[in-house]
């Protein structure tokens, strides 16, 4: 006997027709009943008396309904079972990401509401992560990735936006090309005493930074108290800039895109938590690196 047959006439019975049953499986109206035809033929009896308007039972169809509706009742329980320990997922995810990488720590804090025993382990870092070595499951980059021993699964691209405060410009004046720039008091993402160059536009400005520093909410701290010029991520300018309280600067001339990736590895591997949270970030991270924060 087709056991996928079986549960078309069981679905049948239970919604009373053919079309019925054709809308709650998503099998067509004419193969549910030439699959009910075709059971009925390998089993070499009748199971369902048919007039154009209603379907009634015969006694071997009645017997076989007692029978299988109980295997398709256990797997619809089964079905549901698995649904709900979804919200019961317990146990340590350990994720790396970049150090103050604001927005997703809402995306975060709502994957935790949502899965509430599962304890996160978070390292931040700028650093090449292993993820075996360093017993990472999932880890968060920006930039493009090459790794031999990971999936690489992008979540989408982004552009840094030039900013200044009003107060600012009415003080310094704003730049009208990226060659002015060289003018202004500019802080920038950078580590030591290397040179650093904004490409706006596709044009190599080399800057003469006042502040160097490689973290972006001291950047966004710094242009906020009105003393220079920044790039920021958009999710780290966009409340600011809609409060006006910074000034999108030079906006023709863009910034190079930059890709958020998840690294993890190969996914016949992933425990069924990591699954979910890759799942989570694919499904949520727009949200969050999009939307005003």
């Amino acid at each position: 006997m087709d056991l996928n047959s079986a549960e078309l006439f069981i679905r049948v019975v239970q919604k009373g027709s053919f079309s019925a049953a054709s809308r709650y499986t998503g099998v067509p109206v004419a193969t549910v009943s030439r699959r009910i035809s075709e059971l009925e033929k390998s089993l070499g009896v009748r199971l369902l008396e048919r007039s154009t308007r209603h379907l009634r039972l015969t006694g071997a169809g009645s017997t076989l309904f007692d029978f299988v509706s109980r295997g398709v009742q256990e797997i619809d329980a089964g079905i549901l079972a698995l649904q709900d320990r979804e919200s019961e997922l317990r146990g340590t995810l350990r994720l790396s990401m970049p150090p103050s990488f604001e927005p997703w720590w809402g995306l975060l804090n709502d994957f935790q509401k949502k899965y509430p025993l599962i304890e996160l382990d978070i390292y931040a870092t700028d650093r090449k992560i292993d993820l075996i070595e360093d017993g990472i499951d999932v880890s968060l980059r920006i930039g493009d990735v090459v790794h031999l021993s990971a999936v690489a699964r992008k979540l989408l691209d982004y552009q840094h936006l030039l900013v200044a405060t009003p107060d600012f410009i009415e003080t310094f004046g704003q730049p009208d090309s990226p060659q002015d720039l060289i003018n202004f008091p500019c802080a920038v993402w950078g580590k030591k005493e290397e040179s650093v160059e904004w490409d706006l536009g596709q044009e190599l400005i080399n800057i003469q930074a006042i502040t160097r520093v490689n973290d972006y909410l001291q950047l966004r701290y710094q242009v906020l108290q009105n003393v220079c010029i920044t790039e920021l991520p958009p999710f780290m300018a966009n409340e600011h800039i809609e409060k006006k309280q910074l000034v999108h600067l030079l906006p023709e001339y863009e910034f190079p895109k930059f890709s958020i990736n998840l690294l993890y590895q190969s996914r016949h591997q992933l425990s069924r938590i990591t699954r979910v949270y890759i799942d989570f970030c694919i499904s949520n991270s727009e949200k969050y690196l999009t939307q005003t924060q």
